[in-house]
């Protein structure tokens, strides 16, 4: 065997995922667990329908070649169900039968429900790889994996043909050792637990030795506060938030700490990167003008350099167009016609205007100039030349890290003029939107609302505001607010996005599960999870461990925004806007500030401050006013309707009057009354 990680292929055997890829959730539930190890690497994943011989083509196809994988595993078709022919399909495969690991998987399952009993797993190898195949429920495939896990590379090894003897020299405690496994006759100390198997009521995905990143916690844990444990019930949830109110710069300022630094790649010059952040210098590869070129249409002469520019009649021996050409040597006492930015001929040093001559003869078709008087003997060397590298030299640096690509288009022009190709850049976030909540439905469904339902209106909103900011957004759909549901959802989408956006699930209620399934299944950082704002109160934000599929580890970023919608817009560009600046290397980061003039009395809230949704236009002397779009209820996007800014307003008592002037956060272009 190789120093080289292990390498692992899933197969999911299912009619609906083969039909519809996106259904499924197994493979990257399993692939979590295969990360989780430093020992493996999912090199291989494919989803097929229930079909015998499609089943056993594929296992062959990994198990038979030159580089067999070394473990196989299986998700669906191990029940009773008439399709369900996994078993008959994998068992004629197998040379040698692994019961031990059945056994394994089917305890694991037992202390969870009898109806694992229910499940038909196979275990053996075929050649010199290990297969096993699981349930095709993504909580019985993951139950039934982790429960053997820690065994498979031992077996993978044995079976790829390691030396035995050399494998267990030290005996099994060395073996229990390094699997990080203990046999019951040798308990873990007090307190521990001594299962390698997921236990529904652990409350949490992790925490078995697994591998996975953590945050790294500089406070007493009794110290740091913690979300509701979803397994207690509501009669035990908190009654108050446990997470301190901060200001909003408090928060902006954890924001700005904990937002992953951005990453360099390389990109095409080309229409996409508007809006991109340079990470390096630029230098011109060639010079603006590659060559001495004309500056006015006229004719290319030869001027001496002490002397008057000769006047009078000359002979037209050729033309000079704006075009790739190659061009004859200009013979003394001749003129050749010429047009603007055309290449200077070789022997001329100057060009005549065309307005300082007139034709003295044509050729005999009469279509070209045969001869043409030059009017003026004021000519110098180099007029109406451009000379190479008069606006650009070889060399120089034309663009400096830090700068960014306008969409106006001139700075494409600069890199595209001096024949630059690729530049680095700081890569922008792709962020995925999701909507939690079983109340929620997609805003264009059909029908009436039945008692409860609430059409979805923050995802698309927040989509259009992420492409608005040009960003790449994801709809990564409505979440169920089931624990488990809501983490597997959030799994896939780490594994898609960089950035996650949820809405809705983020207060107080029973139902609201964000908090929970960050912390506690999926170790993530809650940096805040109140910000004293209105609206916007229970906005959160937090950073998850992540190891991607090529096995670094990474950092995502979770805002979870509350489900009002005008609530949801608000902290979408106080707090999510200068995150993804930051992300991508744009300052100054977030919305920009500008002082208006209040066109009405605004009450202010004595305890919050509040982000007042108005519409800010340019008066005729030159000021900016802002006039309030109306009620300002978190739930009424309609706030939002016209609203090209937000006015940030102190927490304090009484009100500002009209005339006064306030600094206020523009979102949108300004209208021009002038």
């Amino acid at each position: 065997m190789s120093d080289e990680r292990l390498r692992a292929a899933v197969l999911i055997i299912s009619e609906t995922a083969s039909r519809d890829p996106s259904t499924d959730r197994c493979i990257p539930l399993l692939r979590d667990i295969f990360d989780s190890s430093e020992q493996w690497n999912v090199s291989k994943s494919k989803i097929i329908s229930d079909d015998i011989l499609e089943i056993q083509r594929s296992i062959t196809e990994w198990t038979d070649g030159a580089e067999p994988i070394h473990l196989i595993v299986t998700s669906g078709g191990t029940g009773f169900a008439t399709k369900d022919i996994t078993p008959e399909a994998i068992n004629p495969l197998i040379h040698k039968h692994a019961s031990g690991l059945v056994h394994g998987m089917l305890a694991a399952s037992l202390d969870v429900t009898p109806f694992a009993l229910m499940s038909r797993p196979v275990a053996g190898v075929r050649n010199k790889t290990l297969i096993l195949t699981l349930p095709g429920s993504p909580k019985g495939a993951k139950e039934n994996l982790e429960a053997v896990i820690k065994l498979l590379p031992h077996a993978c090894q044995q079976a790829a043909g390691a030396d035995s003897r050399n494998l267990h020299v030290g005996g099994i405690k060395k073996l229990e050792k390094d699997a990080g496994v203990q046999s019951r006759s040798n308990p873990p100390p007090s307190g521990t637990s001594g299962h390698h198997h997921h236990h529904h009521d652990h409350g949490h995905g992790h925490g078995h030795g697994h591998g996975h990143p953590g945050p790294v916690a500089h406070t007493d844990p009794s110290s740091r506060p913690q979300s509701n444990d979803p397994r207690a019930g509501p009669t035990a949830r908190h009654r108050t938030s446990p997470y301190p109110m901060l200001t909003v710069d408090e928060a902006l300022k954890l924001v700005r700490d904990f937002t992953p630094p951005p990453k360099v790649v390389e990109v095409l010059v080309d229409e996409q990167l508007g809006g991109a952040v340079l990470a390096e210098d630029v230098t011109a590869p060639e010079s603006v003008p590659a060559f001495r070129a004309s500056i006015v249409d006229g004719y290319a002469i030869k001027v001496a350099k002490d002397s008057a520019s000769p006047k009078g009649v000359f002979p037209v021996a050729f033309a000079s167009h704006a075009q790739a050409s190659d061009l004859q040597e200009l013979q003394d006492g001749h003129i050749a016609r010429i047009t603007t930015g055309a290449p200077l001929p070789p022997g001329a040093n100057a060009v005549v205007m065309v307005e300082d001559t007139v034709i003295h003869s044509m050729t005999e078709d009469g279509r070209e100039e045969s001869e043409v008087e030059v009017l003026t003997d004021e000519l110098k060397p180099g007029e109406n030349v451009r000379e190479v590298g008069s606006d650009v030299k070889e060399g120089e640096t034309i663009m400096r890290s830090g700068e960014g690509i306008t969409a106006v288009g001139g700075e494409f022009g600069l890199l595209a003029s001096v024949g630059v190709s690729e530049v680095a850049v700081y890569k922008r976030p792709i962020v995925g939107v999701l909507s939690t909540g079983d109340e929620i439905i997609p805003h264009d469904r059909p029908g009436p609302l039945r008692l409860g339902e609430v059409r979805d209106t923050n995802r698309p909103t927040l989509l259009t505001a992420v492409k608005a900011s040009r960003f790449e957004a994801v709809d990564l759909g409505i979440a169920s607010d089931k624990p488990g549901a809501l983490e597997e959802t959030l799994r896939d989408a780490l594994r898609r996005v960089d950035v996650i956006i949820t809405s809705g699930g983020v207060s107080m209620g029973e139902l609201d599960l964000l908090k929970p399934t960050i912390e506690r299944s999926l170790g993530g950082t809650i940096h805040f999870g109140r910000v004293s704002m209105k609206p916007g109160k229970p906005t959160t934000f937090a950073t998850v461990p992540f190891k991607n599929n090529a096995g670094e580890r990474e950092t995502k970023v979770i805002f979870s925004l509350p489900g009002n919608p005008a609530s949801a817009v608000v902290t979408f560009h106080l707090f999510v806007l200068p995150s993804l600046h930051y992300a991508s290397g744009i300052e100054p980061a977030g919305l920009p500030t500008v002082k208006v003039i209040l066109e009405q009395d605004i009450k202010l809230d004595d305890k919050r401050n509040e982000y007042h949704r108005v519409l800010v236009t340019v008066g005729k002397d030159g000021a900016m006013y802002a006039t309030s779009t109306g009620m300002q209820r978190s739930s009424r996007i309609g706030s939002f309707k016209g609203a090209n800014a937000l006015l940030s307003l102190p927490a304090r008592k009484g009100s500002l009057s009209k005339g006064e002037r306030v600094d206020a956060l523009l979102m949108g272009k300004l209208l021009n009354e002038m």
